[in-house]
């Protein structure tokens, strides 16, 4: 083997031998038999698991996955140390296809348009409201509705504070939309209606958001007993709520299920979702949609759009109406 050129004639000088070229193989390992777990939780690069077979363990992700692409709600293949006793890590390995990924986008700095998926296959989202202190915000809500939509979730809405206002009036703005609605309400210590949310979570994965204050983290509380999600307070000057949940978190129904608590948000960017991408959530608008010219998005300035043709009664009208204000909160 040849010896390489130090450049001096000096014998003094060292020269370190070069790496070799092996070539990188192009084979990676089979995890098709890796046991499997759901991701409950997400914390500085830690992730909570439970496994099909009920243990509870903390993993960390493989280098290959990526950056920030696992979240609460998936399915993901494990190896390692499988044991979840103290101070063990597996090794997260693989991530399930998703029936549903809930997705926001950034509306700041220079991540602005960027998307983040928030939960992934929940098959319902609970959108909680409270119908005084702090007030409804439509807007907020109506962009929960879009992001529902998208993602193929049922959305329901969950009101809250029944005690302190009625109902009737905030429900009739979405008397036209196809929505699950349940109304809770505080009596001394409890709440009550949280038998019938429980009822309508069980047996699948939901998620529940909200902006700050308007009872979450309680409802949460109520609905898994072992939570002990911090409750936050409204400003009683400027009508917020203060953030109590800093990430999101799976916790197990009593009797079956799961239900995902996100921290509490003033935001939801929806950059990413198209007219049609919301048209998923009206079907009987997508049919008449059809017959839109190319490029049409269905605004309600939009030139021939078959929409305005389809909405010749009172009811179709409303609905046509909602979709347009579902579509502007974008």
């Amino acid at each position: 083997m040849s010896r390489r050129d130090s450049g001096t004639d000096d014998d003094r000088v060292r020269v370190r031998p070069g790496r070799g070229s092996r070539p990188r193989t192009k084979v990676r390992p089979d995890y098709s038999q890796a046991p499997r777990g759901m991701v409950i939780a997400v914390d500085r690069g830690r992730y909570g698991v439970v496994m099909d077979d009920d243990v509870r363990l903390t993993a960390v992700k493989a280098r290959e996955i990526g950056k920030g692409s696992v979240v609460v709600g998936d399915r993901v293949a494990l190896v390692g140390d499988l044991s979840g006793n103290k101070d063990t890590l597996a090794r997260i390995v693989q991530i399930a296809e998703r029936a549903h990924v809930l997705t926001r986008s950034a509306e700041d700095g220079d991540a602005a348009g960027h998307e983040r998926a928030v939960v992934a296959n929940a098959s319902m989202l609970g959108i909680v409201v409270a119908l005084a202190d702090p007030p409804p915000r439509t807007g907020l809500i109506d962009r929960y509705l879009v992001a529902a939509y998208d993602a193929g979730m049922r959305p329901l809405l969950i009101l809250t504070k029944s005690d302190l206002a009625d109902p009737d009036e905030f429900l009739s703005s979405y008397s036209a939309l196809d929505l699950d609605v349940l109304i809770t309400q505080i009596d001394g210590e409890s709440v009550d209606g949280v038998a019938a949310v429980r009822a309508h979570l069980a047996g699948s994965l939901s998620v529940l958001v909200g902006h700050s204050g308007v009872g979450k983290s309680t409802l949460v509380n109520e609905l898994v007993p072992t939570a002990e999600r911090a409750i936050g307070h409204v400003n009683v000057v400027t009508g917020k709520g203060r953030h109590t949940s800093s990430s999101a978190v799976a916790l197990e129904l009593p009797g079956g299920g799961w239900v995902i608590d996100t921290p509490g948000v003033r935001s939801f960017g929806l950059a990413h979702v198209s007219p049609d991408d919301l048209l998923r959530g009206f079907d009987d608008l997508a049919a008449a949609a059809e017959e839109c010219p190319r490029g049409c998005t269905h605004a309600a300035d939009s030139p021939d759009c078959a929409l305005d043709e389809w909405a010749n009664t009172e009811i179709r009208a409303t609905r046509l109406a909602s979709y347009r204000r579902l579509l502007a909160a974008r």
